[in-house]
């Protein structure tokens, strides 16, 4: 249900603008204090805020099944629920969080004169990028920041399929049947890495949830999905005790069924390179 929970999260503000705010004028020196109350945040911040100015992240990021940063580094922070109390004892000099953080704390952070930066979930490649150039001009370390941006471009740039080669149809199927359509960040990774989501053939919405017996009907050539813990094989583990997971295992040789972590879906930045690297290693497997 928390994987559910900060899916929804992450999905609810997608109708509003995606780039983030414009801080006007800049401190003129980088702030000291930073507090993060978006685990896609702190992944941005863990790569490119120096560790001794994070001064609390999100609790998500202690959580093994919803973390997008690894946890040894996340324990070694001040982890917060994102109250107003919390943050504002916490005394930062940047607070970023993201516009689905509950109006009410928003308000009480704007009383206590803290400095807020609220970004948006990002549904594109082009918009991540710029969010992290956003975070990491806030954060005085430009220079981290495109880095960054250099890294998740080779990493796509590596995952790009040979020029004139067929999509392969494919499905990111995860916990729930929650199923990434048209207009994600999710959908954009696909079509980088070789593939044709094939959520328009459910005419399934932009976020949508697919049911499992259509998709066992009419299932597409790959499957990237949650359901369970996935063997070398492709195979299900004991731990996919679900109707899903023991259906996916029943595609067999027809469906590539390969694992696709929560944690790659809930957020841009950095879990770009993660994403686009397992996309591509199944579109090469399934193509050979």
């Amino acid at each position: 249900m928390r994987n559910a929970a900060l899916a929804l999260a992450m999905i609810a503000p997608l109708a509003i603008g995606a780039a983030p705010r414009e801080l006007a004028p800049p401190d003129p020196a980088p702030p000291r204090r930073i507090v993060s109350l978006n685990p896609c945040v702190d992944a941005i911040l863990r790569e490119v805020a120096p560790s001794g100015r994070i001064a609390a992240i999100s609790s998500y990021s202690r959580d093994p099944a919803a973390t997008s940063v690894p946890l040894d580094w996340a324990r070694r922070h001040p982890a917060i629920l994102g109250t107003a109390e919390e943050v504002i004892a916490l005394r930062p000099d940047l607070v970023i969080a993201s516009r689905h953080t509950d109006l009410a704390t928003r308000a009480a952070l704007d009383r206590a004169g803290l400095r807020v930066m609220l970004v948006d979930v990002p549904t594109s490649v082009a918009e991540s990028l710029a969010q992290i150039d956003a975070i990491a001009d806030a954060v005085g370390a430009r220079a981290r920041g495109a880095q960054l941006r250099r890294s998740i471009v080779a990493a796509l740039q590596a995952a790009r399929p040979t020029d004139g080669a067929r999509p392969v149809s494919a499905l990111i199927y995860q916990g729930g049947g929650l199923v990434p359509g048209t207009g994600t960040l999710a959908d954009e990774l696909l079509r980088r890495t070789g593939f044709a989501n094939a959520s328009a053939r459910y005419r399934l919405r932009m976020w949508d949830v697919l049911p499992i017996e259509p998709l066992v009907a009419r299932p597409p050539r790959v499957v990237f999905s949650s359901e369970g813990q996935l063997r070398g094989d492709g195979s299900f583990g004991g731990a996919s005790a679900t109707m899903r997971g023991r259906a996916l295992a029943m595609l067999g040789g027809r469906v590539l069924v390969r694992d696709y972590p929560p944690a790659l879906l809930h957020c841009a930045g950095p879990t770009i390179i993660a994403a686009s690297r397992t996309l591509a290693a199944a579109r090469r497997e399934v193509t050979r």
